[in-house]
C-alpha cells in the first residue's frame, strides 16, 4: 500500500481552514456592553508517517506495514476586547504570581506617588 502525500495534503489543508478557527472552539466575536469581544485561540499541528517493507527468505517471513498520523490542538487563551480607541488582551489562562506583579505594577507605582503626595502635603502643613 502507497499513500500518496500529494493527493492527501490538500484535503489536510482543507480541513484545517474549516476547523481551525476560533469561531469552531469559542464563538465569533460579540459585544458585552460597550465592550467588543474577539475570542483568540492557540492551534498546534502535527503530523508522522512512517513505512515498512521487506521479506525474510531466511526466517520464511514477508513484510509490509505503513503509518500515518496526524494531530491538532485548538485553544482558547484568551480575547481583544476594544472600548473606544483602546484595546486590550484578557487572557483566560490563570496568571501566575511573578505574572501579576508585572502587570500590576504600573498601579501600586501611582498608588506610591500618591502616598509620597499626601506626606509631603502633611508635612508642609504641619
Amino acid at each position: 500500500m502507497k499513500i500518496n502525500f500529494e493527493e492527501m495534503l490538500p484535503k489536510i489543508t482543507e480541513f484545517l481552514k474549516s476547523e481551525a478557527k476560533t469561531e469552531t472552539v469559542v464563538g465569533k466575536q460579540f459585544q458585552l456592553g460597550e465592550f467588543n469581544c474577539v475570542p483568540v485561540i492557540r492551534v498546534g499541528m502535527g503530523f508522522g508517517s512512517g513505512g515498512g517493507e521487506g521479506a525474510a527468505p531466511n526466517q520464511q517471513g514477508h513484510g509490509e506495514g505503513i503509518g500515518v498520523a496526524g494531530g491538532m490542538g485548538i485553544e482558547p487563551i484568551g480575547f481583544l476586547v476594544s472600548h473606544g480607541n483602546e484595546i486590550s488582551f484578557v487572557s483566560t489562562r490563570a496568571k501566575s504570581n511573578f505574572a501579576g506583579i508585572f502587570e500590576k505594577a504600573p498601579e501600586l507605582l501611582e498608588k506610591y506617588l500618591e502616598q509620597q503626595k499626601m506626606k509631603e502635603k502633611e508635612a508642609t502643613a504641619v
